[in-house]
């Protein structure tokens, strides 16, 4: 085989990779290639030497974060393995990635950065490239991403607390501001390299933050060239990562989280965020979000500011929340309908219909008494004022959010970051191929695909998010099939009279319960099984659209996640509040689901305690599992990690070296934080009438999530990569879309979950009785009122009972407002039964107008910037003007002037003075 044969079947097994489309490959196993015989890159850009890195030694000095000169700051650290040459399967592999390393190193070089080599000290096939920016090339990448830098202090004077009087008591609840100093507010402007004599500049070294060095690396590291061939040019640190060429790619912590650094001049404000925000002992304290900001960069700043604010929202809807719970509770053993349920005079003489066909048995009424009085704490006046403050609390949560959002928005320099140009996704960049004229600017610009290109994606995209939606229901109406043969199964013993050894547990296990508690079980493990796989899919489906800036793909990935979550998490509790018992017949013409299984009907109090049990399983348990997901995995990895790598306590082992031992943060970073929150927020306001407790279980999961999201990634997580951010982006509108949709499905909950209406109508108009000049109104004999009558004679063969009843009946009752047997329209609706329908109606129509209404006047009158903020932005454009962009015009007047002068003094040199006095 000829050097030429070897070199094309290498480029067709590179040519086919398209930036990792396909798995890097070798070529076939029975051909050994010798390493003078592997072919080179001729296509190398000019100016690009190909070199290896300058390897050194380690120094002893575990937290330094300089190269081993103690002058170039360390802004990024590359790592990779030295793989065993000897393996002769592999050693095709092993050379292009050993080429394509150099190669991207050699890119890095040529862009300016400087690179430094060291070996582990724990394993000798491991090395770190250690990156450093240089002064100058800071510089130009500030001006690229637009990063704004101070041009002087802020000279407007801040308004006073309204809570300074009570300093001395929440001075208590802030970080120790001996250790965490208040940063000094300044006037910015975007950076430009010719005009640096303008911008406030205390100290060189300290004039770009850690975080924005390392953002600038991170902006390089994914555009620099690992090889080129012809046409096709492969750049990104994200390809190498994923073909194996580095095993990791990191910004360094500045210290140990649990040890100040030795070190002269560290900040160590990673060891400042663990003792006075992620330590336990620091659970009552505010954020230090200044700090996380400064440490993590505005993407992760801007989500702890939104969990902390969501947070101390949740605070005012968790009191209300309880006090409604308190009341319930006081008032179960004196409400008149529990009584009546539970009184051996009236429940213990109703005998009701059974649930289901043949097994199933006559039951009497009181036998539910526990769970009426368990709904009452649920189902009572205080949750329809519950209701209403909700839908009026969510619409204060998202306008003070708006104002604070604003304010950080300030406060952080990324008022107008949206304004400026996003750059493209390497992997966006990457398959551009096609050209098209930019309608903006007229030119011509590289593209991925055609239009028609595009519409295939995004249609396929949508077809597949719809298949996974139908394969949600599809699960749903599985766990309903399973419900209605639990519920047979569970009648048929728990009635059975004849199985003595269930007598102990009749009286507190009712075949609803039996039956909900272990379908809201299948349901949530049906739920995280199908999240893990579709999980995949989303991502998928997204990389296949290919977004071109990094927004719009996290912004295309949170709508189809939320879509099929939001189908997931709710489409049970959907299911029990609006569909469950809305259709169920009558005894003598039950309704039946699949021609085969009798429709599940409802507890005589309603179905609003099956959704609580629903609402209470899958927050807790979904809680539950994030928390072992979040934490206790990373923990253990860890932990593994270290033992595996046991390392002697004499050796030093330097700053770069523990970080790798931490876990690396996702791809999608925060992006599952946001949305377990949201999915959260959608638990605590669609369903909150059902279940007062919600907002105090999601105040108690989100003090712990702060502070267990605090902890994870200061201690278990390598430094995260810095990410500009203006706001928490496509969840905003997702939020007010909740909001919105929040209003009618609590004011639908009470109307048709709730029994709270049928009451209602009854207590006014079907329960007058007239004492002296007055009416006297009364919920005494609501449970009678009801109730249907039945006679046992009208059973169908198919649904009579097999065992005849032992109380000697001739009538049993249902929960239905029919006519009786006997009667001219026998089972038809009765009079009551419109009555509260009208009812129902008019309650949806008049709760809804009034919140909206109400939400309306308030995102009005709140407005979403406050005053003071929008003067400090006018005062900082001013400035901006007059600093930056007047000073250079006077500059220029002042070069041009002298070659005016001159221009007129040729023009006017044969001119006679007595002329000159003329032309004036």
């Amino acid at each position: 085989m000829s050097d030429n044969d070897i070199f094309e079947m290498d480029s067709v097994c590179e040519t086919e990779e398209l930036e990792g489309e396909i798995e890097l490959g070798m070529i076939d196993d029975e051909v050994v290639y010798p390493e003078e015989f592997l072919p080179t890159y001729h296509s190398i850009e000019e100016g690009v030497k190909v070199s290896k890195v300058q390897l050194a030694e380690f120094n002893d000095k575990p937290d330094s974060l300089f190269f081993n000169d103690g002058v170039r700051r360390i802004d990024f650290i590359l790592a990779y393995e030295d793989e065993d040459k000897k393996d002769f399967d592999k050693r095709h592999t092993f050379m292009r990635r050993k080429r394509r390393r150099e190669y991207f190193e050699a890119s890095l070089m040529k862009m300016g950065m400087e690179l430094e080599a060291t070996k582990s000290v724990v394993d000798d096939k491991l090395t770190f490239v250690k990156i450093h920016m240089p002064w100058d090339v800071l510089c130009t990448y500030a001006e690229v991403l637009h990063i704004k830098l101070p041009i002087q202090p802020n000279d407007l004077s801040s308004r006073a607390s309204p809570w300074r009087f009570f300093s001395c008591i929440t001075k208590h609840f802030y970080p120790n501001e001996d250790l965490i100093t208040k940063e000094t507010e300044y006037f910015t402007a975007p950076f430009e390299k010719d005009r640096l004599e303008y911008f406030y500049m205390r100290d060189k070294d300290l004039f770009f933050t850690a975080s924005m060095r390392s953002r600038m690396a991170y902006y390089i590291l994914s555009r620099a060239p690992y090889e080129i061939r012809g046409n096709i040019k492969k750049f990104g640190i994200t390809k190498l990562l994923d073909g194996g060429v580095y095993k990791a790619a990191y910004p360094l912590h500045d210290c140990r989280f649990n040890v100040k650094s030795q070190e002269e001049g560290c900040p160590s404000e990673r060891y400042l965020l663990y003792e006075e925000w992620a330590h336990p002992k620091s659970f009552y304290k505010m954020q230090p979000l200044n700090l996380i900001r400064k440490y993590y960069g505005e993407k992760i700043g801007i989500y702890f500011a939104w969990l902390g604010f969501y947070t101390i929202m949740l605070a005012l809807a968790a009191v209300v929340g309880l006090c409604c719970f308190i009341y319930g509770y006081r008032t179960q053993e004196t409400s008149t309908w529990s009584k009546e349920v539970c009184d051996p005079n009236i429940g213990g003489q109703i005998h009701m219909c059974p649930q289901c066909d043949r097994d199933c048995q006559y039951w009497r009424l009181n036998s539910t008494c526990d769970a009426s009085k368990k709904l009452c704490i649920f189902d009572n006046f205080g949750t329809l004022v519950f209701a209403v403050f909700m839908s009026i609390w969510v619409t204060l949560f998202l306008e003070f959010w708006k104002r604070y959002q604003a304010e950080l928005e300030y406060t952080w320099d990324t008022v107008e970051f949206l304004e400026q140009e996003e750059p493209p996704r390497p992997e966006y960049e990457a398959k551009c191929v096609y050209e098209r004229k930019n309608p903006v600017t007229g030119v011509k610009e590289s593209v991925p695909y055609t239009a028609c290109g595009r519409c295939m994606r995004v249609s396929i995209g949508i077809g597949t998010v719809l298949f996974w939606i139908l394969l949600i229901l599809a699960s749903i109406v599985a766990i309903i099939v399973y419900r209605l043969a639990a519920f047979f199964a569970f009648s048929a013993k728990l009635r059975h009279q004849e199985l003595k050894e269930l007598e102990p547990i009749k009286e507190y296990v009712t075949p609803q319960m039996a039956t909900s508690v272990t379908a809201s079980l299948i349901s949530f493990v049906v739920i995280m099984i199908l999240n893990m796989l579709y999980e995949r899919v989303a991502i998928w489906i997204t990389d296949f659209e290919l977004p071109r800036t990094k927004t719009d793909y996290e912004n295309s990935l949170t709508l189809k996640m939320f879509l099929f979550q939001f189908v997931n998490y709710y489409s049970s509790c959907f299911y029990i509040a609006f569909a469950k018992g809305k259709a169920v017949g009558y005894p003598g013409a039950p309704v039946y689901l699949l021609g085969k299984y009798r429709n599940e009907e409802c507890d005589p109090g309603g179905c609003l305690i099956e959704l609580t049990t629903q609402l209470s399983i899958i927050m807790g348990g979904k809680a539950i599992w994030n928390n072992i997901q979040e934490v206790l995995l990373p923990w253990v990895k860890n932990l593994i990690f270290r033992y595996c790598t046991n390392v002697a306590k004499e050796k030093v082992i330097p700053r770069w070296e523990q970080d790798y031992r931490l876990q690396s943060l996702s791809k999608l970073g925060l992006f599952y934080e946001y949305l377990e929150m949201v999915i959260q927020f959608g638990f605590v306001t669609l369903f909150v009438a059902s279940f007062p407790l919600a907002p105090v279980l999601a105040l108690v999961n989100n003090l712990f999530e702060i502070r267990v999201d605090a902890w994870k990634i200061t201690t278990q997580f390598r430094r995260i990569v810095p990410e500009k951010a203006q706001d928490i982006g496509a969840w905003q509108p997702i939020l007010q879309g909740v909001a919105i949709l929040a209003v009618a499905t609590n004011a639908m909950i009470i109307a048709f979950t709730s029994d709270m209406i049928p009451r209602l109508v009854y207590y006014w108009s079907f329960s007058v009785y007239p004492y002296g000049d007055h009416a006297n109104h009364t919920m005494a004999g609501y449970i009678e009122s009801s109730l249907s009558v039945f006679d046992i004679k009208d059973f169908s063969n198919y649904s009579r009972p097999i065992m005849p009843s032992r109380y000697n009946i001739t009538t049993c009752r249902y929960r239905d407002f029919r006519f009786p047997p006997g009667h001219a329209r026998e089972y038809s609706y009765n009079v009551y039964y419109w009555h509260v329908i009208a009812a129902k109606m008019a309650f949806i129509i008049v709760v809804e107008h009034i919140v909206y209404l109400t939400k309306f006047i308030l995102s009005y009158m709140i407005p979403d910037v406050p005053y003071a903020v929008k003067e400090q932005i006018k005062r900082e454009k001013y400035l901006t003007q007059v600093i930056i962009h007047e000073t250079n015009l006077k500059l220029v007047t002042k070069r041009l002037k002298p070659a005016d002068d001159e221009v007129v003094k040729s023009a006017n040199v044969n001119l006679t003075d007595e002329e000159l006095d003329l032309d004036f």
